[in-house]
């Protein structure tokens, strides 16, 4: 029936459904925050370490919480046959994944590039991505994930990092731009965040609420999290592409 006034209530928006969402990286710092943050939506979390022990201590926390839908598992990027491992592993536990978080990539700082690891952001993200596509494929709501960094933005030179850091980051943000296009089509989003340095506050701590979150403050973890709760509950016709942030310091 055809509203005749402008004074009918809009339909209420329904809250998500439960997702299961795969999370590299998720041992510590982001990886865990966003793991934690994941499973107290209800979300069912599988999440990765290159330390199965710190895997499972992430995963012991949210059990703490009161949600047993979490699996740890143990990945390590810079080696291809673990990736390939770890998502055979995901597929004997889930059908499908509807989410895929790219957030493992190793830290690098200091100036002497002859003593650099380079590291495997690039290598771990497209292996990652090209394991689980077939159950990303399998979802209704797919949306792959990428944690990358201002150090991919040409450009930026504000970050402190390694400069391998930032050659991986480019990899990674120029893997991002091909991927969105090539996967639209089959209805898998693509969804890039670009942080500059940002605190990361306990998630089970006094500091995750209080820490401010003023215009002139550094960038919070917790604004990160609901930069990405956002893009993936908007609806399938919206294809974030990417966030961007603004560097006040």
């Amino acid at each position: 029936m055809t509203p005749q006034n402008g004074n009918e209530a809009a339909p209420a928006r329904r809250e998500p459904r439960p997702r299961r969402v795969v999370i590299t990286g998720a041992g510590r710092d982001f990886g865990r925050t966003l793991a934690l943050f994941f499973a107290r939506r209800g979300d069912e979390v599988l999440l990765s370490a290159r330390d199965l022990a710190a895997a499972e201590h992430v995963a012991d926390e949210i059990r703490g919480l009161g949600s047993d839908r979490v699996h740890a598992l143990r990945c390590d990027l810079a080696d291809p046959a673990s990736v390939r491992a770890f998502a055979d592993e995901i597929a004997t536990v889930t059908d499908h994944v509807d989410v895929l978080v790219n957030n493992g990539a190793r830290w690098l700082s200091g100036e002497d590039l002859a003593s650099a690891a380079v590291a495997s952001t690039v290598t771990g993200t497209v292996l990652v991505t090209k394991h689980l596509l077939p159950l990303l494929l399998k979802s209704d709501r797919p949306d792959v994930v990428n944690l990358i960094s201002s150090a991919g933005l040409t450009g930026n030179h504000r970050t402190r990092a390694h400069a391998a850091f930032y050659a991986a980051k480019h990899g990674q943000a120029g893997l991002a731009d091909l991927l969105s296009p090539q996967l639209r089509p089959h209805g898998v989003r693509v969804i890039s965040l670009y942080p500059p340095d940002f605190s990361n506050p306990d998630p089970l701590g006094p500091d995750w609420d209080t820490t401010p979150r003023g215009a002139g403050c550094e960038l919070t973890a917790h604004s990160l999290v609901e930069c990405v709760m956002f893009a993936i509950d908007q609806p399938r016709d919206c294809f974030i592409k990417a966030f961007h942030f603004e560097q006040t310091t």
